[in-house]
Parts: structure tokens; C-alpha cells; sequence
């Protein structure tokens, strides 16, 4: 009996020792993607230039001054002119060239109105539906959506606020279908009809349907912003899985600070007080909310142990509005930089970008290493651990993970690129069909109606206020070249020049 006893501890002992060699493997790290709507590049009380501004001293922003404490500043990071672009790239990792879908999406099957009665262009049919999970949906993107591919390694997939993804009656509509486990207020309208809680989010408004916000009923007729309540429901689904093994992916997409401009009344006082026309009040007051949810997720996930688990990162989808509905002076809510939402000047594509990565990046830091929203997509996937994949796209993003953990090295200056063969509808500086490339610190813009060229060197000249064009022909010349160049490579679409009937031309054709 003994000597069984003996045997038995001692097989017991060696598996035991087998199983301690053996590491487990580690669960990748928790992921929560912050994204703001229409949030303009000094939106914030965080300074994302070399120096603050009156812009800067205008909002309250703890919660991202405490991430920008916390993990990395990125000062020169892009997006795209307007909101579907922008998503798409983020969702796939392809250009908007690329991709097709250069304008916001709503309506299937049919391009923009203001497209369709343009005085000198005629505009190809872009992919207005959207992106699709499955290949043959007519003007529909086929990829792999970056939810899709995060499910598929073992995360919960949580989509939070605005989707804005695919048209109505379209796939991509449904967050569902793009590889979310959960969809919280999402659907194809890319502004809610109402932020109030009062007036359930515009549910019951006859000929409104389109734009009011979906699956909050919880909150309908109570006193609260959408904001908050979307944010009460990510929470909600956070904490489903929290207990467990199982690694999530938030994606907290707000429909803040899109119009309609509605006062977040937590936060309208005090910049009234500071001297805000009612407009500009409300605004600051829907960036302060959107602020708290940033604040109230951080919190949460300090409370219940899965900070240093979690990387967070904060964006926003296009460039600040400033063209109409605001208070002030249109085109001058993002000064020194030109121009807002639906421009190609920098106030349109220049965004407020913060990166935390526990035990990854060095708390406060600060980069002017250049990003462009598809890089998110290959770069979230590293973070996620995933070694390889096989998409139907081609990924133009490149992963900015080693900038993060300090180990990246200085390879030459690559392009930046931005294409928008469309008509977004109100005018202003850098507002219309266009293309556009940044390297290094030039950047060179193609107008596609009037085949206006523009050179900026944005170091020297931040606000772009001096055309350099004629000043400086060889680089203009490069820069034609090197963004006809992807523009042929990525297959772009171009306009049609009404009066010739013949394409518009590429940038390079012309010098």
C-alpha cells in the first residue's frame, strides 16, 4: 500500500512539474477604441501643437488630459475629409482610394444629391453602400472588418454609438454582421435625430425614422444626454465579460460632437459664464460629456483591476465642423489650422490622437511620428496578437506599434494620402473634390473642378497660408507624381469634366 502511495505522489509530482514548465499562454490584452465624431483637433484642453492655444483654453477635458498623462501624444495624426471614409479605412486598413467609399453613406444605391447637380463635375457611382462581409454586394467594399478579425482570435466584440458603416437595407448596416457580438445604438444614419433622453433620441418623429437612435428604450423620456446613456450600456456589456478569461474589444463610437448641437446641461453653465455665444456653449458642453464617458470608462477599468490589462486609444473621425452651424465666424473653429470638416486643408484631417498601452508606452510621451487612420487597423491587430492573417483586401496601413513601445527606427519618410472624388454640399477653403499627399513636411493638394494645385510646408506654415507652388516646382512635381502614382496603383475613381466629357486629369498629366 505504501509503495502504491509512493508511486502515486510520485506521478503526481512529475506531471505537476510538467505542468509549471509548460508557460500558458497569456490572454492579449483588453482593447478599447475611443472614437469621437466631427471632434476637431483642439477640441481639448489637451495641446496637440507646440504650444496651447485659446482654443485649448476654451474646453475642460480631464479624462484626456489624464490619458495624455498616462500614455503617448500623437501630434500629427490623420483622418479623412468626412465620417464613412474615415470608418471604413479604419474598419479595413485601406485607403479611401482604395476602398471607394469617399462620401458619407446613407442611401443605397444612389450617390449624394448635391453630387448628382454639381455645376462642373459629373461623379462616379463610389461605393455608397458601404462595406460588406460578403464578396458581390453591388457598390459595397468586401473585406475583412477589423471586429470580424478580433472575434475570430477570441475576443467579445462590443460596438457602442454611431456605426455609419453600410447603407440602409445593406449588410454592413448591422454592426452584427461585421463581426460584433454586441451593438449597441448603431445603425446606418451617421447623426442621431435627437441627443435627448427627454425626447427619446428622436424616436416617434413623423418623417424622422432615419435618424433616430435605435435600442435605447431604457432611457426614452428620462433626463439624460445620449452620450451618457450610450456609455452606461458599453459599461454594462464590459462588465458581462469582466469576470471572465475572455479578452473584449470596445469600440466606443459616439455620435458626439456630430450635429445636431445639443446641450449636454451637466456642463452648459460654465462656458456660458466663460463668455460663449449659446451655440459655441452647448458644443463645449457635448465635448465635456464626451470627455466624462472617456473619464468613466478609464474609471471603471481602474476599479475593477483590468487597467493594466487594457489599452486605450483615442481618435477622431474627421477634422472639427466649421463650415455652418456653429457659432462665430464659419472656418475658424480649428485656427491656426485652415479650414474644417470636408476640407483638405489641415482643420479637416488633422485630428487629437492618445495612446495608452500599459507597460508599453512611456507615460507623457509625445511623438510627430505621421498616422493615418488606416494604420489603426494592422496596428490593433498586432496589439491583439494576431500573427497572421488572410484578408480579401489589401491593407495600406502600416502598423505603428514599435512607435508605441519606443523601438521604431527612422526608414525614410513614407506618404500620406488622402482622395475625395465627391461633393460634401456647403462650401468654404479646401472644401470640394480634391487629392491630396503629405511627406515629410510638404504637402501637396490637387483640386479636381478647377485643377488648382497647392504646395505647403506644414512646419514652416502650419495654417497653410502661403501656396509655394510656383516657388518650389520640383517638389511640386514630385509630389504630382508621387500621388498620381497611388492614385493609378489603388485604382481611384475620378470625377468627369463636364464641359469635356473627359476624366479629370491626374495632377502629374498637367505639369
Amino acid at each position: 500500500m505504501i509503495r502504491k502511495v509512493l508511486l502515486y505522489l510520485g506521478v503526481l509530482s512529475i506531471i505537476l512539474v510538467s505542468c509549471e514548465s509548460e508557460e500558458l499562454p497569456e490572454t492579449p490584452p483588453n482593447i478599447v477604441l475611443f472614437l469621437v465624431d466631427d471632434m476637431g483637433w483642439q477640441d481639448t484642453s489637451v495641446p496637440f501643437w507646440t504650444q496651447s492655444t485659446p482654443f485649448n483654453a476654451r474646453y475642460e477635458t480631464p479624462a484626456m488630459e489624464r490619458l495624455a498623462r498616462d500614455g503617448m501624444k500623437f501630434t500629427q495624426a490623420y483622418a479623412t475629409p468626412v465620417c464613412s471614409p474615415t470608418r471604413i479605412s479604419l474598419m479595413t486598413g485601406m485607403n479611401a482610394a482604395r476602398h471607394r467609399v469617399t462620401n458619407w453613406t446613407l442611401e443605397k444605391d444612389s450617390i449624394k444629391r448635391m453630387e448628382k447637380n454639381h455645376p462642373d463635375l459629373i461623379f462616379p457611382y463610389w461605393n455608397v453602400n458601404g462595406m460588406s462581409p460578403v464578396a458581390g454586394d453591388s457598390l459595397a467594399v468586401h473585406a475583412m472588418p477589423l471586429p470580424q478579425a478580433l472575434h475570430d482570435r477570441g475576443y467579445f466584440t462590443i460596438h457602442a454609438g454611431k456605426a455609419h458603416l453600410g447603407a440602409i437595407g445593406t449588410p454592413g448596416e448591422e454592426p452584427l454582421n461585421l463581426g460584433f457580438d454586441v451593438n449597441i445604438a448603431g445603425h446606418a444614419a451617421g447623426a442621431p435625430e435627437s441627443y435627448l433622453g427627454i425626447e427619446n433620441f428622436g424616436n416617434g418623429k413623423e418623417g424622422k425614422e432615419v435618424w433616430a437612435v435605435p435600442g435605447l428604450e431604457a432611457y426614452h423620456g428620462k433626463d439624460i444626454h445620449l452620450t451618457e446613456a450610450i456609455t452606461l450600456e458599453a459599461l454594462k456589456a464590459i462588465d458581462s465579460v469582466a469576470a471572465t478569461q475572455q479578452p473584449f474589444f470596445l469600440y466606443m463610437s459616439h455620435y458626439a460632437v456630430h450635429t445636431p448641437i445639443m446641450a449636454d446641461d451637466r456642463y452648459m453653465q460654465k462656458y456660458l459664464e466663460k463668455g460663449l455665444d449659446s451655440i459655441e456653449a452647448k458644443y463645449a458642453s457635448m465635448v465635456e460629456g464626451m470627455d466624462k464617458s472617456l473619464g468613466d470608462i478609464m474609471d471603471y477599468l481602474e476599479l475593477k483591476g483590468l487597467e493594466e490589462k487594457t489599452i486605450v486609444l483615442f481618435m477622431s473621425d474627421n477634422g472639427g465642423l466649421s463650415a455652418h452651424a456653429r457659432g462665430g465666424e464659419p472656418h475658424t473653429h480649428n485656427k491656426p489650422l485652415a479650414s474644417g470638416k470636408g476640407s483638405m486643408y489641415e482643420g479637416g484631417i488633422r485630428e487629437p490622437m492618445l495612446v495608452k498601452w500599459p507597460g508599453k508606452t512611456e507615460p507623457g510621451s509625445i511623438t510627430d511620428y505621421q498616422v493615418i487612420i488606416e494604420d489603426f487597423y494592422p496596428t490593433i491587430l498586432e496589439m491583439a496578437e494576431v500573427d497572421s492573417l488572410q484578408t480579401v483586401q489589401k491593407v495600406d496601413g502600416e502598423s505603428f506599434v514599435e512607435v508605441l513601445t519606443g523601438e521604431w527606427e527612422y526608414n525614410g519618410v513614407r506618404p500620406l494620402y488622402w482622395h475625395y472624388p465627391n461633393e460634401w454640399g456647403p462650401d468654404g477653403p479646401g472644401i470640394g473634390a480634391a487629392s491630396a499627399v503629405r511627406k515629410g513636411d510638404w504637402k501637396f493638394v490637387y483640386f479636381h473642378a478647377d485643377r488648382r494645385m497647392e504646395l505647403y510646408n506644414l512646419k514652416e506654415d502650419i495654417g497653410e497660408t502661403k501656396n509655394l507652388f510656383d516657388e518650389n516646382p520640383e517638389k511640386a512635381r514630385e509630389l504630382a507624381e508621387t500621388l498620381t502614382n497611388h492614385l493609378k496603383s489603388a485604382k481611384a475613381q475620378m470625377p468627369v469634366d463636364k464641359k469635356t466629357g473627359e476624366q479629370v486629369e491626374y495632377p502629374i498629366e498637367l505639369l
